[in-house]
């Protein structure tokens, strides 16, 4: 049965906005991925890591698919090594990184993934262009729409920005 999914973009290195692009093109370039929805991307303070960095940019794509969770995250994982993306550093910079946020209304607490993203609920990055593409995604957990975890952002929280 194929399976509505959000995937995060982001990355903050070399040209980030060329770097979204070319992810997003290899994501339809999947003959198991349908791209049923793009949205526009927003640029972002870093939350973490170490001070100084670059600002992200960030997209969040809308995919179909049959894979199930964890398959896709390898498949995330294997477009990330295609695009030079080495792992050295949690929330440090880094070309690209492809998150898989959710997978219909589906839970998983997996060594290697946790569905929803455990972290999508405090995150503006994330939201604001969730938002755009899916807002009306009921979380299965927190019981609340994409809308309503995007009002219940604090308002001091960093700069996020559309492009």
């Amino acid at each position: 049965m194929t399976a509505v999914c959000a995937v995060g973009l982001g990355g903050n290195m070399g040209d980030p906005q060329a770097m979204l692009e070319r992810a997003v093109n290899l994501l339809r370039l999947r003959p198991e991925l349908e791209v049923a929805g793009m949205s526009s991307t927003w640029k972002t303070e870093p939350v973490g890591g170490n001070p100084g960095q670059d600002w992200f940019y960030n997209r969040v794509a809308v995919v179909h698919t049959d894979i199930e969770p964890i398959p896709l995250l390898r498949l995330l994982i294997d477009i990330e090594g295609l695009l030079g993306r080495v792992r050295v550093e949690r929330w440090g910079p880094r070309l690209i990184d492809l998150d898989l946020l959710f997978r219909d209304q589906q839970t998983l607490d997996a060594p290697e993934l946790v569905l929803p993203h455990p972290r999508l609920h405090e995150r503006a990055f994330v939201l604001h262009p969730l938002a755009e593409v899916a807002p009306s995604w009921y979380h299965p957990i927190l019981g609340l729409t994409v809308a309503e975890m995007l009002e219940r952002l604090p308002e001091d929280g960093p700069r996020v920005e559309r492009i």
